[in-house]
């Protein structure tokens, strides 16, 4: 419909054209037009300058410079006619009569009168032709419209392995399979079948489309990438028929590779969403499975699919004969952060003295997508500093961008409202300091990022994949440390603290439901429910009784008030240093790990002088 207007309009506009084309061809300047015997009253009067005959047509231009016309009979001669009428030929003599030749208008006649049907005829043609392209679009929604690189196709920005840093496992996995479709004689000899599929898992952002499309580059195949919602239409049946067009596609390029992103748009567990076995997206999952198990065994076809939720996947789809492998990519440890680090800054002026290896040591739990916005930053705050290298301090700031947002200065905090920020910030500082097993200060600050009116930066010195209970106890203390602190400086509390006690809460909760350790034992309570065809988590659905649920509240409710016990006891034992350092930062506002540790070792010093004593 919407093309059909556009036409209409082109239609008009090009009508419009024509029409001024004409005008100007064929100017037509307004006479008057009068009676034969007013013409010669005219004469009488001698009010007539000039007279000009043209066939026909008399165009009279009277003294006063108005002109008129009339028609006279044909063949008669004006002279003659205007005597008979008892003009006299003394006064005909002074008015110039001038005899014209008619002019041949035939030119003009044909462009006014074909033209107009040629062009209306060229317009209808072209609706009628706009029309059969609308229809022969209509049947074009089955066709699948994937990206085609490598072999017949191109890639705009190559990417080989050596571009993907860490990952070692993953990418040994794929240069067998570019390998196999390269020399599958060697594989086909031993026995060996070539996989029919493989699935990359991980979380977002941590390299699956890259490795994708560095196979797009290793390989000497086709290797053809669409999304998984390009698939389902509002049309039903378009999906399933896209599947079968692409497979189709595939077949007669074989060797080649099929790229699937996002896989869970169309892979979710069947029978859990809205529409019953009918639903549009099942039935296309319905045809992706049949179409992996029509795979031949020389048809050298291979499905490379991502997905960072692998739980809602449908289990026919991760059986052996579909997904042969799975792939799992995890973030990066500390070597290989790294690593991406200076693949990142490849392009980009760096100073001298940049370390890559303390901006690795403080981004744990960065996937490579952040480590890349964490360089992007860093060389745009560079730029906007009017730097001409980025330095080691334009990426230790571009960590808190990334992790917290941008600084906020225009969010000016009252004298009173600093304090009490300063305060409680400086009371998780000292709770993270003095807590055995608790994470190392970074930074403090009271300089509003993002939604936080203050922040006290903590960072792991070193990888851990697994947390002990008395970790989690300290980062409980140090949670409530801010809370404390407010309330034992001005004997109230502040909405500053609810995110803290919100983050408190669901640890506590986790220590009990989930990681066992509490009173109640090695259980696990609890069960996670999932909309599946939201592919959120909706809710948890409760295995235990009622009596169980009250020993759960108790026991968050312990490990709660016993960490506030503790918060309060450290903080208590340390007033004279909360208060240094709280108005160190109302003075300076930030205070960033050398100078807080440096404060910390002399107060230790002190104490220990004071023991002696």
């Amino acid at each position: 419909m919407r093309d059909l207007w556009k036409n209409i309009f082109y239609g008009l506009l090009i009508f419009l054209f024509f029409a001024g084309v004409f005008s100007l061809l064929n100017p037509q300047e307004k006479i008057q037009e009068i009676s034969f015997s007013e013409f010669i009253k005219q004469v009488e009067e001698k009010e007539v300058k000039t007279i000009e005959v043209k066939g026909n047509q008399i165009i009279i231009e009277l003294k006063d410079g108005v002109k008129k016309t009339t028609t006279k009979e044909t063949g008669s001669n004006l002279e003659e006619v205007l005597i008979s009428y008892g003009i006299k030929s003394d006064d005909l003599k002074e008015i110039n009569i001038v005899y014209r030749e008619v002019e041949n208008d035939f030119w003009i006649w044909l462009l006014i009168s074909v033209l107009p049907v040629i062009f209306i005829g060229v317009f209808l043609w072209w609706i009628l032709r706009q029309g059969q392209r609308g229809a022969t679009q209509a049947f074009s929604f089955s066709k699948a419209r994937p990206r085609i690189y490598g072999v017949g196709g191109k890639i705009r920005e190559k990417v080989s392995f050596d571009d993907v840093a860490d990952l070692k496992e993953a990418k040994e996995e794929l240069k067998e399979v570019v390998e196999f479709l390269r020399e599958p004689k060697k594989f086909l000899e031993m026995g060996a079948r070539i996989p029919r599929g493989v699935l990359l898992v991980g979380p977002p952002g941590c390299g699956k489309t890259l490795l994708a499309r560095a196979v797009a580059s290793e390989a000497s195949v086709p290797f053809f990438s669409i999304s998984g919602s390009e698939f389902v239409e509002m049309f039903v049946g378009v999906g399933a028929a896209r599947v079968r067009d692409l497979f189709s596609l595939a077949k007669k390029n074989a060797p080649c590779i099929l790229f699937l992103d996002e896989l869970d748009a169309v892979g979710r567990l069947r029978g859990a969403g809205l529409g019953g076995g009918h639903d549009e997206r099942e039935q296309t999952l319905n045809q992706i499975l049949v179409e992996m198990d029509g795979f031949e065994r020389e048809t050298n076809v291979i499905l490379l699919a991502a997905t960072n939720r692998p739980d809602i996947l449908d289990p026919a789809l991760l059986r052996p004969g579909r997904f042969d492998r799975h792939v799992v990519l995890d973030r990066p440890d500390i070597e290989g952060r790294e690593e991406i680090l200076k693949i990142h800054s490849k392009e980009k002026s760096l100073a001298k003295e940049v370390n890559f290896r303390e901006i690795a040591e403080r981004t744990p739990g960065f996937s490579g997508a952040d480590l890349a916005n964490l360089m992007n930053e860093a060389a745009i705050l560079a730029a906007r500093r009017n730097k001409k290298e980025i330095t080691q301090d334009e990426l230790r700031e571009s960590i808190e961008k990334v992790l917290l947002g941008p600084e906020r200065k225009s969010h000016v905090l009252s004298q009173k409202e600093k304090e009490v920020t300063a305060y409680h910030e400086a009371g998780h500082a000292i709770l993270a300091s003095f807590m055995p097993e608790s994470e190392p200060v970074q930074k403090i600050s009271i300089i509003a990022r993002g939604l936080a009116a203050g922040y006290t930066l903590k960072l792991p010195t070193e990888e851990r994949h697994l947390k002990t209970k008395t970790q989690f106890l300290a980062e409980l203390a140090t949670l409530l440390g801010g809370y404390t602190a407010e309330g034992m400086t001005f004997h109230q509390v502040t909405t500053g603290a609810s995110n803290d006690l919100r983050q408190a809460t669901d640890l506590a909760r986790k220590l009990v439901m989930e990681y066992g350790m509490s009173k109640l034992g090695p259980i696990a309570f609890g069960e996670k429910t999932e909309l599946i065809f939201l592919g959120k988590e909706f809710g948890e659905q409760r295995n235990f009784s009622e009596k169980i649920a009250a020993e759960i509240d108790k026991e968050v409710e312990r490990f709660i008030k016993e960490a506030e016990k503790k918060a309060q006891k450290v903080l208590n034992e340390r007033k004279d240093l909360l208060k240094k350092i709280a108005k160190l930062l109302i003075k300076k506002e930030t205070i960033e790990r050398q100078e807080f540790e440096k404060i910390i070792k002399e107060y230790k010093e002190k104490n220990k002088k004071g023991q002696k004593r």
